[in-house]
């Protein structure tokens, strides 16, 4: 390698180590080369940074073209580096993990770091857990381009303004953390994507009521200043069984069942608002809690049998406690490291205890607590000052202790119990605002219980009497539903009839050829819609029960759902949930044709890409502003999809317009033309997700990726009706699996003109 470039490097790595206050005398035994080539060594061998020694270290790879060697991994955690990080490490255009977490850097995220285009695992945090000096008046604009990234952590880094809209962008992106920031705005549609683990405790995002429907609910109590009650507190104490089942202490508080399936990057909060957890930190062996079914000396071994785990950093917050002194209650007990003259109990954890951003346990190690012994309790207390309404209790792993004994993994926080406790007359009810207690209580119920008693021994029988006629009438019937595997709920006709008010013409929504259908409502308010089979359908009890099965078989949560049925002597009843205003293709159109995916016409299998299918259709139809197929049109725009391919392909798409609008955006209706035909792709593997198409249709992604004229339009003449003739079936032959949700009428010679193209988008859902 040229040795210009080796001087050059190993220039620029000492003015790193200058700065960050590491003497020359240390570097030999940190096991750098910088006497020559700095990739070698140990940047090159079988060696890992779960070697402390060597640390800061890098990694590098030499199978680049001419056998060059470039450094792909930097790792500098855990060792209270102060000063700025250099801003020369941005020339490191092959680096693909960066690791700066757990130290003390000022400043802001260098700039040229968006040229690390290659960075995979980029992870940086402050030791500054309370929130002091360290990085700030930074911005994620750093990030735009660095789409190769997996993990990302940013927690405790200061920064300000929105996140990103189009991280939505990076396919690999799993894990985000950018916690305790000062991180603002609303957030993107793409953090309700599926598999992304996300960390947004403690900034200051704009979040509705119920904030993002698809991340756990509280991430608002759980933003900068804690707002929930903030001012109008609700609790004097709280306890916590911490990885474990609700447990009550022998002193008579409730520790609250804590259990949730946490992640590397993830927060919760319970319904009643009384306490949360924040956990981030990933290791090899992920594991997030603990276990022992050992009995332990003390009043209350059940609380130290489970433990919370993490890898990094563990919260939990106490929400709407009353101001005042509170006495906070933590307990151990070490379940992972083992006891004996053997290396496994060699492993030690150590890990840093702050009580409302106060270091007050630095080093902790709960076995040396217990005076060298595994699996026995260990309990600690501290009087803590909550001064607006909120406490947070942290628990910090700073790399110290060992990594992998007696196990890959076995480092960082753990905890049995978390409990506090006001040192002062509380004037809160410590209950949840729908659980207060009611004055006079004694009075109410020595009135209401005997008319109680009398109502349910009258009920109770008028209950048998009912039972005994409608098992009577029905025992028949459910023997019909043994061999279906999701046996339907069967509903009474007297339950439907008083549902809808016996069947009041007021309540009729309609009529189809199989009879009509009623709105009512069920004893447990649950609005239905129920369809009345006519005599004069001639369907049997058979054919109604295997119409049942089927439907039974495709539920999807797109598809209006099936709540039961009803069989009584002649009687035929499908009962469904009640969908207030129709579809959205009767609202643009009327009574229309509708839209069903190629999968499902062709082999009946029913996904979430049918609906995507069915929403490109859709999105054509209010560009267009006409339905999918309009036979009174000229032979080239029938059909709407091979119409608008033909314009996509001559780049023509404007003429798809509804000729009603008069001004338009000619590149917003390409995008959604684009978007359109992206969903209606043959292979429902290339459509994407609808939290994708959301997010393209909103202007956070580009309407990216491959799109190819559609194998259902290709080769098809539609103005030669011979041309599928020795493909439709003869007489009376179903094209395809029917549903009562979905059917497609049976072709027959004398339908022979119609082209292929209607039997699978023409008829159903």
């Amino acid at each position: 390698m040229d040795s210009c470039y080796n001087e050059l490097r190993v220039r620029v790595i000492n003015e790193m180590f200058s700065q960050w206050g590491i003497p020359e005398s240390s570097v030999t035994n940190m096991r750098w080369n910088l006497s020559g080539e700095p990739c070698s060594g140990t940047a090159v061998d079988s060696s890992t940074f779960d070697d402390r020694s060597y640390n800061p270290g890098i990694k590098c790879d030499c199978n680049f073209l001419n056998s060059t060697c470039h450094i792909t991994r930097l790792w500098a955690s855990d060792n209270e580096f102060t000063g700025r990080i250099p801003d020369f490490i941005g020339n490191w255009t092959q680096l693909q993990t960066l690791r700066f977490e757990g130290n003390s850097f000022q400043g802001s995220i260098p700039s040229s770091f968006s040229r690390l285009t290659s960075l995979q695992d980029f992870r940086s945090d402050s030791m500054n857990v309370a929130g002091g000096c360290g990085l700030s008046n930074g911005t994620m604009d750093f990030i735009r381009d660095l789409k190769s990234l997996s993990v990302l952590v940013l927690r405790n880094n200061r920064l300000s303004g929105p996140i990103p809209a189009d991280i939505g962008e990076y396919q690999s992106l799993t894990r985000i953390d950018v916690s305790y920031n000062e991180l603002s705005g609303t957030l993107p549609s793409w953090v309700n994507e599926a598999n992304l683990q996300l960390n947004l405790v403690v900034n200051n995002f704009t979040l509705g009521d119920s904030g993002n429907s698809s991340l756990p609910s509280g991430l608002n109590c759980l933003q900068r200043n804690f707002p929930c009650a903030r001012g109008s507190p609700r609790y004097s104490e709280f306890g916590i069984n911490c990885g474990g089942p609700p447990i009550t202490s022998s002193n008579q508080l409730l520790h609250e069942q804590e259990n949730e399936a946490l992640g590397a990057a993830t927060y919760y909060v319970t319904s009643e608002r009384r306490w949360g957890i924040s956990n981030v930190g990933q290791r090899d062996n992920p594991r997030y809690t603990a276990s022992s079914s050992r009995q332990f000396t003390t009043l209350d071994s059940e609380l130290f049998q489970t433990a919370r785990l993490s890898a990094g950093s563990l919260r939990y917050y106490g929400l709407g406690l009353e101001n005042g002194n509170y006495t906070v209650t933590l307990q151990f007990a070490e379940l992972e490291i083992e006891d004996g003259p053997t290396w496994r109990s060699t492993g030690r954890r150590v890990f840093d205890i702050y009580l409302q951003g106060n270091r007050v346990f630095q080093d902790f190690d709960i076995k040396r607590e217990a005076r060298g012994a595994s699996f026995s309790p260990v309990s600690r207390q501290e009087t803590v000052q909550v001064s607006d309404n909120y406490l947070e209790i942290h628990l910090f792993w700073s790399g110290k202790g060992t990594c992998c004994v007696p196990n890959q993994g076995t480092f960082g926080p753990l905890i049995s119990a978390i409990s506090a406790t006001s040192n002062f007359p509380p004037s809160v009810s410590n209950t949840p605002p729908s659980t207060k207690k009611k004055n006079r209580t004694g009075l109410i119920v020595g009135i209401l219980v005997p008319i109680a008693v009398v109502s349910f021994l009258s009920l109770l029988a008028l209950y048998i009497l009912r039972q005994r006629r409608k098992k009577q009438d029905t025992s028949d019937n459910y023997e019909e539903f043994l061999g279906i595997d999701a046996k339907p709920y069967t509903f009474s006709y007297g339950d439907l009839r008083d549902a809808t008010d016996d069947f009041s013409p007021t309540n009729k929504l309609g009529e189809g050829g199989f009879g009509p259908v009623y709105k009512g409502t069920l004893d447990d308010g649950r609005v239905i819609a129920v369809k009345q089979l006519s005599v004069a359908s001639h369907q049997g009890k058979a054919q109604f029960i295997a119409e049942i099965a089927t439907i039974s078989a495709v539920q999807h949560r797109n598809l209006v759902k099936l709540y039961g049925c009803c069989i009584e002597g002649d009687k035929r009843l499908l009962v469904y949930e009640y969908l207030e205003n129709k579809s959205l293709d009767q609202a643009l159109f009327g009574d229309s044709s509708g839209y069903l995916a190629p999968e499902y016409a062709m082999r009946g299998h029913l996904t979430e890409k049918a609906d995507v299918f069915g929403f490109g259709v859709v999105a054509l139809e209010i560009i267009s502003g006409r339905s999918n197929s309009d036979s009174s049109l000229e032979d080239e725009k029938i059909y709407l999809l091979e119409w608008a391919w033909n314009l996509h392909e001559a780049n023509s798409e404007v003429e798809l317009v509804d000729e009603e609008l008069s001004e338009f955006d000619q590149n917003e209706v390409k995008r959604v033309t684009r978007i359109a035909l992206l969903c209606t792709q043959t292979s429902p593997m290339q459509r994407p997700p609808m939290s994708r198409v959301v997010a393209m249709l909103s202007g956070d992604i580009e309407a990216g990726g491959l799109i190819t004229r559609p194998e259902y339009l290709t080769g098809f003449n539609f103005k030669d009706a011979t041309t599928f003739k020795s493909e439709i079936p003869s007489s009376g032959t179903n094209y395809m699996p029917s549903t009562s949700q979905s059917t497609v009428s049976p072709s027959t010679p004398d339908d022979a003109s119609r082209p292929i193209l209607h039997s699978i988008i023409g008829e159903g859902r």
